[in-house]
């Protein structure tokens, strides 16, 4: 299962990184031009480059509808998500202000991201690790590397639906849903609350920023909906608006 292996570090200072998303800076900035795919990396004046954490989506904790205001989704879960995140790949005494962070007392944290594309929105799409990337260009990614990802622990501990673009090897999808299942199962983190297949009585958009913790692209697409619907809870016209809406988008 070939992915293109990149060594860098990751970053945060003045950064917005959540559950699912964080900067990273190549130690050759070259290398985001051998990410395969359709879609270029964006990439900024420093040669970083803002991460999708593949087959993950953790609740949103600056989610902004089109012409609307920040929406979170259960902002403890999603910041637990964040936090569990950056201390993973090492970093500690983060601050923030609102979502921006401030301030860190090491920031450029050693790591690598194992990846075969970027979305539409110029992020890359990858699985992240820390230390020392276990090699160079293309690499044969297996399971057993998968425990050794920032990816494998958001779902093990509950802090992250699993969520799967399709250029995710099948073999490697199975190893991270059975991480989900088994957090599922064992009630962890957003599966104790969870009513994404429970059902929740949308009353307004409060509902599910406050009241009902859901599948994060579900709650986007809802947040979206009752913008633009003037937060009018009637879910009448909500399949026709989904219909609409691009297949791809997250």
């Amino acid at each position: 299962m070939p992915m293109l292996c990149v060594a860098g570090t990751f970053v945060v200072k003045g950064a917005e990184p959540d559950g699912d998303s964080i900067r990273f800076v190549p130690d050759d900035p070259s290398e985001w031009a051998k990410v395969p795919g359709g879609h270029r990396v964006r990439v900024n004046a420093h040669g970083g480059a803002q991460l999708r954490v593949d087959a993950i989506d953790a609740l949103e904790t600056h989610y902004t509808p089109r012409g609307g205001a920040h929406a979170a989704s259960a902002l403890g879960l999603a910041h637990d998500a964040a936090g569990e995140l950056l201390k993973w790949l090492g970093f500690r005494d983060v601050v923030r202000h609102d979502e921006t962070v401030t301030s860190v007392r090491e920031d450029a944290q050693k790591g690598y991201l194992l990846t075969r594309t970027a979305d539409t929105y110029g992020r890359c799409v990858a699985l992240t690790g820390r230390g020392d990337a276990p090699g160079s260009g293309q690499l044969n990614v297996t399971v057993s590397m998968l425990r050794k990802t920032a990816n494998h622990r958001l779902l093990s501990v509950g802090l992250a639906y699993p969520t799967f673009y399709s250029l995710l090897y099948a073999e490697l999808r199975t190893g991270f849903a059975k991480q989900a299942a088994a957090a599922r199962k064992a009630g962890n983190g957003v599966f104790a609350v969870d009513r994404t297949q429970k059902g929740a009585e949308i009353k307004a958009l409060s509902t599910i920023t406050t009241d009902a913790v859901i599948l994060p692209k579900l709650f986007r697409r809802l947040a979206d909906y009752l913008h633009l619907n003037g937060d009018d809870p009637s879910l009448a016209a909500l399949r026709r608006f989904w219909s609409r809406k691009t297949i791809g988008s997250t």
